[in-house]
């Protein structure tokens, strides 16, 4: 239901009270195909397909979600009524250029740390109403969502923090009246902060602009007395940086720089003579 609702709105915002070469061309049977300038990971296909079905297009896949591709490589082919496919045109670019912008680099920040066991996490660094389209995207780049919103994980941030008087005290009443399958995951900046934070009972510790000698000493300290304890590094993450930020033992990385810091790749329509 979402999808229509992103689609419906993405289509709205670009053909407004209608095409003007619509309302002055004549209708025909037409194939066009997206074609690769540039080349990355693909992602969008849910979401084209859906579009699809709303608009009646027919659709030939020569890719998935996640898979790469090529400079020149044909993607997609698009066959209907020329008037429809010449509206959508834009809106069907935007969208796959957008999920697979992301995807991309994404993808970028996964080859440099699978190697070593470590998740790579996006974070609530979306765009006003596209969280769900570009956490999908980070999916497609194989990356791994954070919490969607803030009523799926609690998480204890400086500013939270701040209002806390007795932290001990705050975590005896979070287990009593958040979901028994909700984790609490909480933000530290110091090697004290993590050790108070593993004390009263987080699910998960977060080493936030932590330089990697003290994430190591985080580590350390988490094996010996709580192994059960995940510890999520982030803070100014960038693809220089994250392969020895994973070096450290951290079970997961994340960055709001996959989703803020992806460069649009470039793609195109072509339509059959």
């Amino acid at each position: 239901m979402l999808k229509y609702k992103f689609i419906e709105s993405t289509v709205a915002e670009d053909i407004g009270r209608g095409d003007l070469f619509a309302r002055v061309s004549q209708s025909k049977e037409i194939r066009g195909y997206i074609i690769a300038k540039s080349s990355g990971i693909f992602a969008g296909k849910e979401y084209i397909d859906v579009l699809s079905k709303m608009y009646g297009l027919e659709l030939e896949w020569s890719i998935a979600d996640g898979l790469s591709f090529e400079v020149g490589d044909k993607l997609l082919y698009i066959s209907g009524d020329s008037k429809a496919i010449l509206s959508l045109e834009r809106s069907i670019l935007d969208i796959v250029l957008h999920a697979s912008s992301i995807a991309t680099l994404t993808n970028k920040f996964v080859y440099k740390i699978e190697s070593y066991g470590v998740k790579l996490l996006d974070t609530r660094k979306t765009r006003p109403l596209l969280r769900e389209f570009e956490k999908y995207a980070v999916r497609c780049g194989g990356g791994i969502n954070h919490r969607m919103g803030l009523d799926d994980c609690l998480m204890l941030k400086d500013t939270h923090l701040k209002t806390i008087d007795n932290l001990q005290e705050f975590m005896q009443e979070v287990r009593q009246k958040i979901p028994f399958t909700s984790k609490v995951e909480i933000e530290c900046e110091t090697l004290d902060g993590t050790k108070e934070a593993m004390s009263v009972g987080a699910d998960i510790v977060m080493c936030d602009n932590m330089s990697c000698d003290t994430i190591i000493e985080v580590v350390a300290f988490r094996d010996r007395y709580y192994p059960h304890i995940l510890l999520e590094a982030s803070g100014n993450i960038t693809l220089d940086t994250i392969e020895e930020i994973a070096k450290t033992g951290v079970d997961a990385i994340s960055s709001g720089s996959l989703i803020h810091q992806a460069n649009w790749i470039d793609l195109s329509m072509k339509i059959e003579s």
